[in-house]
């Protein structure tokens, strides 16, 4: 992991120097003095520092007023981006857009802006990109190295927008992790925990794992064991654990609840209760169902038992009782 960083830190910093240079070949370039010959190249560094003494010279408050102007298209620019996101973000929820979508853009569409204010900055200061190409053809390779990641996970939010796997306010398992689904940005799927943890998952990560979308259908089932004593009637049992569902109105009749044995274990005879609810309604209903019938059962004396063991204890020589 920590070469993994590491790798990453020093593509980035190759990518940074290679644009730096690139950027100030244009600004320098126009001044400079031709190329010397082989035989004058100790004359080089003198060349170009009488170049720079001359650009300050003759252009220096130009650069200087540019530069301002192009830090006020800056500043604006980004209130501009900002602002256009937001209300394209708001235009298409009103146009009742899903909200997968609505966030997705919204976020593209600042971006987008922004690498536009930044060109017209640069341009303002007199940086011809179009001059830097070629510096930055070489520098392309150590940026997509260490984009990579974030590519795939832009290509994977494109996915997410076309297929919409699921969409905001759904509980989802996706990548380990349970959350509602808060907002999907370019890069990121937002989730938001039961326990009120907000986590970021990389898109690519969301795609490449399995996706259980919890609240995507109109019903869902509780899975309830219940264990019943050998000595108590099996039937009365069942009965008292059908009126308990029978009797709260946010279990489902269709769906049918199932009251069934479902095993013969070693100290009780185990039921499974399955009753269907709505998706909002599983845990409330979860909890009273397990606590109501209990209840139930201890009312009409029947009780729930716990792992027990007989130990006999004998002396040394004696038999056991017959039947043991």
């Amino acid at each position: 992991m920590n070469s993994l960083i590491g790798r990453t830190r020093i593509s980035y910093a190759l990518a940074l120097l290679g644009i730096l240079f690139a950027l100030a070949m244009p600004v320098l370039g126009a001044d400079a003095q031709p190329a010397q010959p082989a035989a004058a190249t100790s004359a080089a560094p003198q060349n170009i520092i009488e170049a720079v003494k001359q650009f300050l010279v003759t252009k220096g408050t130009d650069f200087v007023l540019n530069l301002l102007a192009a830090i006020v298209i800056f500043v604006v620019g980004k209130w501009l981006a900002k602002w256009i996101s937001i209300f394209v973000g708001k235009a298409m929820t009103k146009a009742r857009a899903e909200q997968i979508l609505v966030s997705f853009v919204r976020h593209l569409c600042y971006f987008g802006l922004m690498a536009f204010v930044i060109i017209a900055a640069l341009d303002r200061v007199g940086i011809k990109l179009t001059a830097a190409i070629a510096v930055l053809g070489a520098a392309a390779l150590a940026v997509a190295f260490a984009l990579q990641g974030s590519l795939s996970n832009f290509a994977a939010g494109i996915l997410m927008v076309i297929f919409k796997p699921f969409r905001i306010g759904d509980f989802v398992s996706v990548a380990g992790v349970q959350g509602t689904v808060c907002e999907i940005e370019v890069l990121n799927t937002v989730l938001n925990s039961p326990d009120n943890v907000r986590i970021i998952v990389p898109n690519a990560q969301v795609t490449g794992s399995t996706i259980s979308n919890y609240t995507a259908n109109d019903t869902k089932r509780i899975d309830l064991k219940i264990g019943g004593s050998y000595d108590d009637d099996l039937k009365k049992a069942k009965q008292v654990i059908e009126a308990v569902l029978g009797a709260d109105s946010r279990i489902l009749k269709t769906p049918a609840p199932t009251v069934a044995v479902f095993e013969l274990g070693d100290s009780s005879v185990n039921f499974v209760v399955r009753p269907w609810v709505k998706p909002v309604d599983y845990w409330d209903v979860y909890f009273d169902v397990t606590t109501k019938v209990k209840l139930a059962l201890e009312a009409n004396g029947l009780t729930i038992p716990y792992p027990q063991r007989d130990v006999h204890i004998r002396a040394a020589g004696q038999k056991l009782p017959a039947g043991i």
